[in-house]
């Protein structure tokens, strides 16, 4: 009885140890390439699976998501005799498993190997202020020929980043001192710009104010012109009408004058008598004296027979 439970025990333990070895789980984005008796046999997907625990081994679990792989800083020289250290990072994907487990011993450090390479060719036929201004081409160009390179190895180069670039510390001085001095110079372009703009703008405005003072005094003087004018029109009108007014009233007077002498129908003796009532009041005046001939009252007395005549 005890020799049939040992037997059972062990029967029991030996399943255990077959089942262990002979399934195998899978993670998703991986898979693990078994071999038989040292030889390549089959690639174990995602999901259960079994295996023979007695011919069959699991060589490798290979890992398809994306790896990133940090490539050592390295000293380069570039066209111009420069030496710059650069810092780069490749971004790749394992596509075939097979050939990245049997076409390299060591998938990063071949990756490493050809990005130190590609880097140096293509720094070295590149100026110093050329690597800083054309990173993005540096990292196509890394790119296509890493993905061209690692094809073999089952590998998907998906971008490479050039991370930093940097100089020696003299030059490194120089361009600090260049961009400094750049910088002051657009300030100063700027604020040449600026004054400029101000002086512009500030002479429109004069220019503007002196216009619209012109024509406003040139309104004022017109307008003044056009009162001057008026007066003028109304003062000569108003001299017009007195002297009209007046010798209308002059005319009414004589009119007036000769009707009471019709009236009065004088003779010989009142018009002589008249006569000399003249000649007196014109003796009583300044010293220049006008005489009229005594036979001036004929001509008056011809007067009053024209008057009668009528």
């Amino acid at each position: 009885m005890d020799q049939v439970l040992v037997w059972a025990v062990v029967i029991i333990i030996a399943a255990w140890i077959i089942l262990h070895h002979s399934v195998k789980i899978v993670r998703t984005s991986e898979e693990k390439i078994v071999e038989r008796l040292g030889k390549y046999h089959r690639t174990l997907n995602a999901g259960l699976n079994f295996v023979n625990p007695i011919t069959d081994r699991v060589a490798k679990t290979v890992d398809l998501k994306q790896q990133i792989m940090d490539v050592p800083p390295q000293g380069v020289i570039t066209k111009d005799n420069v030496t710059i250290r650069i810092d780069t990072v490749v971004f790749y994907r394992i596509t075939d498993s097979l050939k990245a487990v049997y076409q390299i011993a060591n998938l990063n450090q071949g990756i490493a190997n050809i990005a130190i390479t590609t880097i140096r060719d293509i720094i070295g036929k590149m100026d110093l202020d050329d690597t800083f201004s054309s990173r993005d081409s540096i990292n196509d160009q890394l790119r296509q020929i890493l993905d061209e390179a690692t094809d073999q190895w089952g590998c998907k180069v998906e971008r490479v980043e050039v991370k930093d670039i940097t100089p020696p510390p003299d030059i490194r001085d120089a361009m600090e001192k260049q961009m400094n001095a750049e910088r002051n110079k657009r300030a100063k372009i700027l604020e040449a710009e600026g004054d400029k703009q101000s002086a512009v703008t500030r002479a429109e405005g004069e220019k503007d104010a002196a216009i619209l003072k012109a024509e406003a005094e040139k309104q004022s003087n017109i307008r003044r012109a056009e009162g001057i004018k008026e007066a003028k029109i109304l003062e000569a009108t108003g001299e017009s009408d007195a002297i009209r007014q007046i010798a209308e009233a002059k005319a009414k007077e004589v009119e007036l004058i000769y009707g009471a002498i019709k009236e009065a129908k004088p003779d010989d003796k009142l018009v002589a008598i008249k006569s000399l009532e003249a000649l007196e009041r014109v003796a009583e005046g300044p010293a220049n004296k006008v005489f009229i001939p005594f036979d001036a009252t004929k001509t008056l007395a011809s007067v009053s027979a024209l008057f009668e005549a009528k």
